[in-house]
């Protein structure tokens, strides 16, 4: 039955998106893939409730390279870039801001959380210029398999399989696969391969 009810709703909520779809695809012809696409994102975001998260899923299935089974895109969740890709049954919190980010799949991101492509998105080094018109870096960042990240984090860097990402935290390093990181900047406090299994889940 609950299988049924989320088929249905996957149904209507494609056919309501689709309008939107449409809209979207002649605002990419006519001003570009880069410039059309957060607008829209932000138009997507603030649709409430259960019926605000079926139709997101239905608009970024159609205009973004990958979203995966059972994904949940919450309220007020807004992406930057056309190119990025939630994973099968990945979870994105309320009222983050995700740039060009590969989300894994079984991923879980708190509530808002910003993931940000690096570091150096602007230049500093010229003092004749403007920060503003001083050219940036954007690499892409990866969020792996099965990693959790908390309420408020800033991701600034690729974050392996496995990982948890504490709360409040400021990852502006490389984080390797089942390690636990806090703190700003963040740092390893743990590893979850290494953790001893609580006595009540076995």
């Amino acid at each position: 039955m609950k299988e049924t009810v989320k088929n249905l709703a996957n149904f209507v909520a494609s056919l309501l998106a689709l309008p939107f779809v449409g809209c979207y695809q002649l605002s990419k012809a006519l001003i570009g893939e880069t410039q059309a696409f957060p607008g829209y994102s932000q138009a997507v975001s603030v649709l409430p409730g259960f019926c605000g998260i079926y139709f997101r899923k239905s608009f970024y299935r159609v205009v973004l390279p990958y979203v995966g089974r059972d994904a949940c895109i919450c309220f007020g969740t807004v992406f930057s870039h056309p190119g990025v890709s939630v994973g099968k049954t990945a979870y994105v919190g309320v009222g983050c801001m995700i740039g060009d980010v590969e989300i894994g799949d079984d991923v879980l991101i708190g509530s808002h959380v910003s993931i940000i492509n690096g570091n150096r998105q602007h230049g500093i080094d010229r003092l004749d210029l403007p920060i503003r018109e001083q050219v940036g870096v954007y690499p892409r960042i990866t969020i792996g398999q099965d990693s959790w990240i908390g309420d408020r984090a800033i991701v600034m860097a690729n974050v392996g399989k496995h990982c948890v990402i504490g709360a409040g935290s400021v990852v502006t390093k490389p984080v390797n696969d089942y390690e636990i990181v806090v703190g700003n900047p963040a740092k390893v406090i743990g590893r979850r391969d290494e953790l001893q299994p609580a006595k009540d889940s076995v």
